[in-house]
């Protein structure tokens, strides 16, 4: 470890393999907390080379639990993290605007590391069961619309590393690694970044990997589509860049996205969407979100349309009867 931290310190790159490798040792224990602490923090102290990130996913692809969705065309909705913007769990609400508008989404996520809630701090407080379980995962998709893999329960060579990400409590490459090591590998992937260079990294693996997508970025720095600044989105079909207006939404302000000052704070916003009570900023964040996943699995219908689809899966209740049935299963 001592060669590739000085390697690292005079900004050279790894090699896929040395990436690999190192991801492999990590997961098995061969390195201390100090040392994978120096690691994590040098290692976005230079240019993040896209062999890197391949090697790291598929050492981490390799030690997954395994698990197979392919019964159903699914779509990952998630952000990296990072961003700083701490806002209420806008991407997992999306998830169940989605599944309530007749979509399956099986979501790959984890707890809050640098925001005070991650999906599965809100999906736990409201009881949710978490399972590795095929059958049980299978199920939910079927009757929710919505199953959810919980990154520590299907990553467990990830246990020496989660504490030092949590004491940390900045954004690491782990939030880069995130979106690419969902186990069950869904066809469709609806992603947000928290800065354009990300965006760019994450194209060029997304072209390399061969899924549909699309990457969203708010040029003020968030994860997802705020409406609180112009929005980047980059898919297959190329890249565009779009104001709320043209989105036909009025502009946010960003208190308005404040996720609060714990779980239960940001837990009751995401509630409060669901259940049609939420400010309608916080709802007019969700639905974009939710529609440009939806026009990353129907690539030709017009985001218009994926608009009035996200609002009627809340407005008839259906985005929160897909809630109620993954929470009670």
């Amino acid at each position: 470890m001592k060669q590739i931290l000085n390697r690292l310190f005079n900004h050279q790159s790894l090699t896929k393999n040395e990436a690999h490798e190192i991801m492999i040792k990590m997961g098995a224990g061969e390195y201390n907390p100090s040392q994978i602490a120096a690691f994590i923090s040098v290692y976005l102290m230079r240019s993040i080379e896209l062999e890197e990130i391949i090697g790291f996913r598929e050492a981490l692809l390799s030690m997954a639990t395994k698990i197979d969705l392919s019964n159903f065309e699914t779509i990952d909705i998630v952000g990296t993290g990072g961003d700083g913007k701490n806002t209420f769990n806008i991407s997992t609400a999306a998830c169940f605007v989605v599944a309530g508008a007749g979509y399956f989404v099986a979501k790959h996520g984890n707890y809050g590391s640098t925001s005070v809630s991650g999906s599965s701090n809100v999906l736990e407080y409201y009881g949710a069961k978490l399972s590795t379980d095929q059958d049980v995962l299978n199920k939910t998709l079927d009757q929710c619309g919505f199953t959810y893999l919980h990154a520590p329960y299907f990553n467990p060579a990830m246990k020496n590393v989660a504490p030092i990400r949590k004491e940390l409590g900045v954004r690491t490459f782990f939030n880069i690694l995130g979106p690419l090591i969902n186990p069950s590998q869904p066809q469709y992937q609806c992603l947000g970044v928290y800065d354009l260079k990300m965006m760019r990294l994450y194209n060029y693996i997304y072209q390399n990997l061969g899924v549909t997508y699309s990457i969203v970025h708010s040029l003020d720095g968030y994860d997802e589509i705020s409406l609180t600044d112009n929005s980047k989105i980059v898919n297959n079909n190329g890249e565009y860049l779009l104001s709320p207006k043209q989105l036909g939404f009025k502009k946010n302000e960003q208190d308005d996205l404040w996720g609060g000052e714990s779980v239960k704070g940001a837990a009751k916003i995401f509630l409060d969407v669901l259940e049609s009570k939420s400010t309608e900023a916080q709802s007019n964040a969700v639905v974009i979100n939710a529609a440009i996943a939806i026009q990353t699995r129907c690539p030709l219908k017009s985001i218009s349309d994926c608009i009035e689809e996200a609002k009627e899966s809340i407005k008839s209740g259906n985005a929160l009867l897909s809630f109620k049935k993954f929470i009670n299963q």
